[in-house]
């Protein structure tokens, strides 16, 4: 599937930006932006953003002075479809969705097909677009969806014990292994929307490959596959809690010592990680699982590159319209303009943020109490990051020097490497 946005009137008329994977687009008068419009009084520094899963197209304007109107109609954010038109200033672009040949040979360009899906958990039926009209989907109604992430079904060859958390993707599950007794964590994952069995097949490949990072520090995947339209992730269990619920329980912050003690852990699982070319790409307090304390404490990385997988394989809608404002303070200003394009050293931002925030118990953005999301991207692109020490005093300076570094906008300006970061922390500390 491929979206293209083709410029009708304004500066840049005649040009047009295709789509054909997961990927953002920044529209305004900053430099950086992807369609930068310098001289248009009517856009703001940073106008809107859109965001591409093809066939589907999110738009968030991020609190533009003039707005940002699709079909006429001012949105705040808005899923586009097929000949819609987005407009700021002088500036109108036209929304086209097209399903095209596996070798994007532009003559072969078709209208996507409308086929008929069934809910593989009940059996209703649904109109959903598809590349070509005999593609085989894999589609869970929207009642099915929230019944299976309230009530999951039993994964066979596991014992069900209790469900530890729920969030976007479905939940997770503490299991029993029938074959071994060995308690695990079960994660369903409900698509959002109707998946091609070929984005199924690269989604699963995706998490074989991740499976292969063994380490320490990295929660182990064990297991994988499907059961009434509901794909499970089998993971070692972790008898801990995620380091935001360790801080939460000991008054929002974590002591320097227990914080550098997670940090350099996490640290030796992505240098492991970025030495085989992998990227997180979601860091933050959630994603760290933490047992034991004191000269015992361990901490483990978990779901190493799921967010990714799961967007880029079709199973989520889209990431900035279904994540919340306090994950998206958490990724650096390269990964919301380009998702795919990210460097170790965007999970080194991520893990400066995390950091930040057990120290801290706040974010390193100057933000309102109930910040949105247009609100957040704003402050990432926008705003200077608070020093740590502006927040906790206490702080050793070696340590926030650190951190600061960590969070700095420039990537190239940033830590280098996990390993380097890692070395500063354990000198910072003796």
């Amino acid at each position: 599937m491929q979206v293209t946005l083709k410029v009708l009137a304004g500066p840049y008329s005649g040009r047009s930006f295709s789509f054909t994977q997961h990927d953002t687009f920044l529209i305004g008068r900053n430099p950086e932006a992807h369609l930068c419009l310098p001289n248009d009084r009517f856009f703001s520094r940073n106008h809107c953003l859109l965001e591409f899963s093809p066939p589907r197209c999110f738009l968030r304007d991020l609190g533009s002075t003039n707005g940002t109107f699709v079909n006429d109609q001012r949105v705040h954010e808005a899923f586009l479809k097929n000949g819609d038109r987005i407009q700021g200033g002088e500036t109108v672009l036209l929304v086209e969705v097209t399903a095209a040949s596996e070798r994007d040979d532009p003559s072969t360009l078709l209208r996507p097909a409308m086929v008929t899906v069934e809910c593989l958990n009940c059996g209703r039926r649904d109109q959903a677009e598809a590349s070509s009209p005999d593609a085989h989907m894999t589609f869970l109604c929207e009642d099915c969806r929230l019944e299976l992430k309230q009530n999951p079904q039993p994964v066979p060859g596991y014992e069900m014990i209790k469900v530890l958390g729920r969030g976007g993707m479905g939940c997770v599950m503490l299991a029993r292994q029938e074959s071994s007794g060995r308690a695990v964590a079960i994660k369903t994952l409900l698509p959002e929307v109707a998946v091609d069995e070929k984005a199924l097949k690269r989604f699963m490949r995706e998490i074989d490959v991740a499976a292969m990072l063994k380490h320490p520090h990295i929660v182990e995947f064990l297991d994988r596959g499907t059961n009434n339209g509901t794909f499970y992730l089998v993971t070692e269990f972790v008898a801990g809690c995620d380091a935001a619920k360790l801080a939460a329980s000991k008054g929002g912050r974590l002591s320097c010592t227990d914080t550098v003690m997670i940090l350099t852990q996490v640290l030796d699982a992505l240098a492991h990680a970025h030495a085989q070319g992998y990227i997180h790409r979601d860091i933050k307090d959630q994603n760290i699982l933490v047992t034991g304390e004191g000269a015992s404490l361990n901490a483990k990385l978990t779901d190493f590159g799921l967010a990714k997988s799961f967007t880029q394989s079709g199973m989520s809608g889209m990431t900035m319209a279904g994540e919340t404002a306090g994950t998206v303070a958490y990724m650096p200003p390269e990964q919301i303009k380009n998702f795919r394009d990210v460097k170790p050293t965007s999970d080194i931002y991520s893990l400066g943020m995390t950091g930040y925030s057990l120290l801290t118990g706040d974010l390193a953005l100057k933000l309102g109490p109930k910040p949105s999301i247009a609100d957040t991207i704003r402050a990432i692109f926008d705003q200077p990051t608070v020093p740590v020490r502006d927040r906790a005093p206490d702080i050793p300076p070696k340590v926030a020097e650190i951190i600061d570094r960590a969070l700095t906008k420039d990537p190239d300006r940033r830590w280098q490497s996990a390993g380097a970061m890692r070395t500063a922390l354990t000198y910072a500390m003796q």
